[in-house]
This record gives structure tokens, sequence and C-alpha cells, in this order.
């Protein structure tokens, strides 16, 4: 499931190539019609990205909700204005400027995290992953303008230059302000939208509430936003805290502590592309770290594998129907 830091990177995207501009809105899987009906030919006032979840205003106080979920996706296509530059979708794109290292030409991920022309769940587009091969791959379209339809597309927004093409979300709908509201009202803080010593405070608060694990607290998006699989497994073991503890029992300076590091690790995300979860890198392994899954994380996808810091071999398990990695002697 795209977590936090890719729906940041997606409301980019837009804030850059939408905003303020007048586009054409369409179904083309039919599923969306009618909502795209309503926004064809209005322009994009506002973006705002909370946790996983999307929102674009149109004028007349219309909005549009996006929430990935497991599946979903946007994919972008034609000229894409990235940090000041225009890039052509005809190849891949996606590399940011890694701060603190000095790398230079900026590493890319062979597994697509860091593309800006697919954004979500990897999947086969016209530039597209192959994740059984980990390379890339680009389908010959040629010039034509705009792009073909590739897939089930619930919904494609389109400038005259920019192309957006959503798919298999979790939610696509039309919402009033209030309903926007009371959306965002119901989950967690987020920080890179809410005060960061505010969220810090409603976080700790919470937590300290609640009999439930601290592993499945993580993962609860009323509870705080934006934190998926990946994210909650390296949290927990750089905090050296046992998934299982349940959150009143977890002491107030630790949970204060997760808070900050996801504070930390969401800007990293979201300036990177990737979900760097390990530190002091030498510019070398921070290379294979930004190119390679495999190097990037502490226990995350390692069931089996001896631990980084004590040799144990990491475990897997099912916990609210996700999987759990962990260290049972870094995090006893």
């Amino acid at each position: 499931m795209p977590e936090g830091h890719s729906v940041h990177r997606i409301a980019r995207q837009f804030s850059r190539n939408f905003l303020g501009r007048r586009i054409a809105a369409s179904s083309p899987q039919g599923r969306f019609g009618e909502g795209a009906a309503v926004l064809d030919g209005r322009t994009v006032t506002a973006v705002r990205a909370v946790g996983k979840q999307m929102f674009l205003e149109f004028d007349d106080d219309l909005w549009l909700r996006v929430h990935l979920g497991m599946y979903g996706a946007w994919d972008f296509a034609g000229e894409i204005l990235v940090d000041r530059t225009i890039a052509s979708a005809n190849g891949r794109m996606g590399q940011t400027n890694q701060r603190g290292t000095d790398l230079d030409p900026p590493v890319m991920d062979a597994a697509g995290e860091n593309s800006l022309t697919s954004i979500g769940a990897p999947r086969r587009t016209r530039v597209h992953v192959r994740m059984s091969e980990q390379t890339t791959g680009l389908a010959d379209d040629g010039d034509q303008w705009p792009p073909p339809v590739v897939g089930q597309v619930r919904l494609r927004l389109l400038t005259d230059a920019t192309c957006a093409d959503l798919r298999g979300p979790t939610a696509c709908e039309i919402q009033t302000p209030d309903e926007v509201a009371a959306t965002i009202a119901k989950l967690g803080p987020d920080p890179l939208v809410d005060d960061p010593a505010e969220g810090e405070q409603r976080f700790v608060a919470v937590v300290g509430r609640k009999p439930t694990s601290i592993g499945l607290l993580l993962m609860d998006q009323t509870v705080v936003s934006g934190i998926g699989n990946v994210y909650r497994a390296e949290m927990l073991f750089r905090a050296r805290l046992n998934p299982h503890t349940p959150g009143r029992q977890v002491p107030a300076d630790v949970v204060r502590g997760l808070w900050r590091d996801w504070v930390g690790l969401l800007r990293i995300g979201v300036e990177t592309g990737q979900m760097m979860t390990m530190d002091d890198l030498s510019p070398e392994d921070w290379r294979k770290a930004m190119a390679s899954r495999d190097d990037r994380h502490w226990v995350y996808h390692r069931a089996g594998l001896p631990c980084r810091v004590c040799g144990t071999a990491i475990v897997v398990e099912e916990a609210a129907g996700r999987k759990l990695y962990w260290c049972p002697s870094c995090q006893a």
C-alpha cells in the first residue's frame, strides 16, 4: 500500500502541474463517469494531502477525494514540471536531490519507488515496472496526445500538456467542503500538515489510553496518519520496541520518540521518494540503499535473514491481516 510519503509526493506533482489549470476529466473505465462529468472543464484551485488521502479542490467548492488503498496509483504522462524543470514522461524520471549525500548523479531505484511517472502501487504502464525482473520498460506510444488509455483507468485528468491517470483506488469521490473537513477530522495527525508539537501531543495522549498493541496503533490512521507496513516495522525496530506492547504500557518518552522519528522519516521519504530508514550510511552504502530496497531497511521484508544488529533471524507474522517484521532479540 502506498504510504504517506508517496501521497505527499503525488500532491506535490499535482500542485506543480495542475494547480490553476483548467482540466478535462473523463472516466475511461466508466466507474466514475458521473463524477468526471462534474469535474470536466473546471479549474484546480487547491491540493491537499493528509496521511494516505489526497484532496483536489476545483472551482465552485467541489473537492475530489482519492484514497489509493492497497493497489491504487496515479500515472503521469506528458510534460511534467519537476523541481522547476520540464521533463518529458517518455522516459524514466523521478530523481531528486538526496540531501546530505553530495551524490551526483542521483540514484534511480530499479523498483520504481521514486518514479514520478507512476506514484503509488508499482504497476505496468506506458513507463512501467516489471517487478519480477526489477527493470523498467517503455512502451512505444510515439508522439500521440493525449496518450492512449492503458488498463482500467478510473479517472483521467488532462491539461494541454500533462495527463494523470488514476487506477485501482479504494476511494474516488466528489465531496463538499464540509465532507472534506469531516473526513480529515477523523484522521490522526500528519507531521506535514499539523503543527508537529501539537501532533506529538495528540499522538502521545491517544497511544497512552489504548490497550491495543503499539504495532497495530501505528497502522491506525485515526491515531497517526500516513504510516504503513514498511514504516511501522522500521520505526518499531529503530525504537527497539516489541510490537505487541500495549500502547498504554509504552513509556511516554518512547511514544514521543516514535512521533519524532516519523517526522524525520516522512520528510526523507518525500524528499527522496524512498522509504529510507537506515542512518549514518557512507556515501557508497547510501547509493546502494537508494538503488535497492534490500539495502534500505533494518527488518522489513527480511524474514529469516539475520538481524543487522544482533544476528538473530528476523521473524514475520500476521497482524490484522498485514505482515509484521521484527527482531525477537533486539525488540524483546
